[in-house]
């Protein structure tokens, strides 16, 4: 399928001629062989010019597929695009025709915002909710559409392959064990709770950690309660009765999101409460060991005992976030009534792109240094700059950007409790979830500043529009270590399993990808590289990108300008990888002392000036 892009005006100074010295050192290396000859032709014909301008080329792959079969019935998931007729979008309106969003700054060069496909204007109508080998859903599909969120039965299972539930210990420890956390909690709700409640009930059922769990974070949060926020004991009891509700509430097993297996999850948003309740007062048995060897050594922690000792400001943001998320959720007239699908992809090593081979050029790319993923990235697939362990630090100190997009939306959190450390080959796309919060600050700046009204509409699984993709980067003590091809192909490779959709899905049916800085920061990646490898990962997967660049203008103008460059170019993502195959061969040798920016376009085009 092909794209439909703006005009591409070339450079004024375009040569027709290479220059010398970039021919002479490719000859050199031996790397002519490998560069397709026309990636040497830099100077066109006005009919070459023309036809460039013309050509189109329509981004594919939509919202992530569920692989699912009806509970011992037929395959669900979204009906095959052979029959088109019989598909329609959410918004018959073309997001080509939407007004673009005025950031301030100039937008003559950058794809307008507007003119990128999102939900759920580019929504392909979803065929019925239904479980199968590939989909376990939470809820009885048979009573939603009745309209009910009726939890689904099953027999509840104790081994490896699902989540450990309190009540479901063998009947030698459960009794003991839940009957200790059944009347704590049930205490609880019994009066108005004081922190110290709080913490003596916790530590009641959790008797090996009484003396290594400090409940000191807790304290001062309370004691920084402003007015509006005095309701700490009205919540806590309403948590505490959430809690108790799990074996009504979860009546099938939950499986373990495991490697090297694509998996999906659908609950409702109530079950993800009511399991996130017993993640803040610790009820998960064997959660608690984080050492290597230990039987969850491979999962993120759960448990929210983490976050109530050594205290800190960004604890306590991290408690007003989350306790304003409980205060909703045990409203009545809040509690929210949707679904939430967590899916596990994994596309096989054999599946991936040979990525000197590609023959793609480079999608569309709006690119900006103002705005952010979560908001003018809404209805794009926003890209969760992750930790190999699913919200990284979110119930520690952590305080970047997955941890924040987990406050802001804490039913990402529960993400946690059933999916294991990601494979490179691997993400994890969750669709539905809802935003509760609004906060300002990055990492000891954060701060959380009110509630958010999330009035993002629904798809016909009851699902938010809002598909967020936790992908993983490396992480370089020394950054020099990122300039290998195993590195690079790594990232490559990464950044594909994210943004790939379903191969089965329209173009007409795919959302933007709405991104920025991914592995940067804290990781120590190169910027300008991981622009690079997101913006040709986007074109092999066929959708479109947002580039969020955070305040940072001269990045924005720097990669609007490259992206401009290898477009006018034609610069496919084969030749492109060969580029930083080669710059990241010489930095092996000897350090360049040009970013892969200006080596790039040294390569490309040395007679063009930008």
């Amino acid at each position: 399928m092909l794209l439909t892009s703006s005009p591409v005006t070339l450079p004024r100074r375009l040569s027709r001629r290479v220059h010398t010295l970039s021919l002479n050192l490719f000859f050199q290396q031996g790397w002519l062989r490998e560069m397709p000859f026309t990636f040497l032709k830099i100077g066109r014909s006005k009919n070459e010019q023309m036809a460039q301008r013309n050509n189109s080329s329509q981004m594919s792959e939509c919202l992530n597929h569920m692989d699912s079969a009806g509970e011992g019935g037929e395959g669900s998931g979204r009906r095959p695009p052979q029959e088109p007729s019989t598909k329609r979008r959410h918004s018959q309106s073309s997001s080509a025709e939407n007004t673009s969003f005025d950031f301030g700054e100039n937008q003559e060069d950058t794809y307008p915002i507007g003119r990128l496909k999102k939900d759920p204007d580019c929504h392909m109508q979803l065929d019925s909710l239904s479980g199968g080998p590939h989909h376990t859903v939470l809820i009885d599909t048979k009573e939603f559409y009745d309209r009910k969120l009726t939890p689904y039965k099953g027999q509840h299972v104790w081994d490896s392959n699902h989540v450990k539930l309190p009540p479901g210990l063998p009947k030698s420890n459960a009794e003991a064990r839940w009957r200790a956390v059944q009347r704590a909690l049930h205490n609880l709700t019994m009066s108005k709770p004081s922190v110290g409640d709080v913490e003596m009930a916790i530590k009641s059922y959790n008797h090996s950690h009484q003396m290594q769990w400090p409940f000191d974070s807790l304290y001062t949060y309370f004691k920084c309660l402003n007015k509006k926020e005095k309701n700490f004991s009205s919540v806590i009891s309403k948590m505490a009765s959430l809690a108790l509700q799990l074996p009504d509430l979860i009546k099938h097993p939950i499986p373990m999101l495991k490697q090297h297996r694509s998996h999906a999850i659908t609950m409702s948003q109530v079950q993800i409460s009511c399991l996130l309740a017993n993640a803040f007062f610790c009820t998960f048995p064997h959660r608690n060991a984080t050492k290597p060897g230990s039987e969850y050594s491979n999962y993120p922690t759960i448990n929210f005992s983490s976050l109530f000792g050594n205290t800190c400001k960004r604890k306590t943001e991290k408690l007003r976030c989350l306790f304003h998320y409980f205060s909703t959720v045990t409203e009545e007239g809040t509690k929210p009534d949707g679904l939430v699908t967590f899916e596990r992809i994994c596309i096989p090593l054999n599946e991936l792109p040979t990525w000197k081979e590609q023959q793609e050029t480079l999608s569309n790319l709006h690119v900006t240094a103002n705005g952010t993923i979560e908001k003018e990235g809404s209805g794009m697939l926003q890209v969760d700059f992750a930790s190999k362990f699913v919200g990284g630090g979110v119930l520690g100190r952590g305080l970047v950007q997955e941890e924040i997009r987990f406050l802001l939306s804490p039913e990402l959190i529960v993400a946690r409790l059933f999916t294991e450390k990601l494979a490179e080959n691997e993400c994890l796309k969750i669709t539905g979830v809802q935003t509760y919060s609004v906060c300002s600050g990055y990492s000891d700046s954060f701060e959380w500043l009110c509630p958010h009204k999330d009035d993002t509409e629904r798809d016909e699984w009851k699902r938010r529009y809002c598909q967020i993709v936790a992908l993983d980067a490396l992480s370089f003590k020394d950054p020099r270590e990122q300039y290998t091809e195993q590195n690079l192909k790594r990232e490559l490779n990464k950044a594909y399993v994210g943004f790939r959709g379903d191969p089965n899905i329209p173009s007409d049916y795919t959302p933007a990808i709405a991104t920025g800085n991914w592995g940067c920061g804290a990781f120590n990646g190169d910027p300008r590289l991981k622009a690079l490898i997101q913006m040709m990962a986007a074109a092999v997967a066929k959708r479109d990108l947002a580039f969020f660049t955070f305040r940072n203008k001269n990045q924005a103008q720097e990669l609007q300008k490259m992206h401009k460059l290898l477009k006018a170019h034609q610069v496919t993502v084969g030749q492109l990888y060969l580029l930083l195959k080669k710059y990241c061969d010489d930095y092996s040798h000897y350090q360049h002392k040009k970013n892969v920016f200006e080596f790039v376009r040294e390569m490309a085009s040395p007679s063009s000036q930008l």
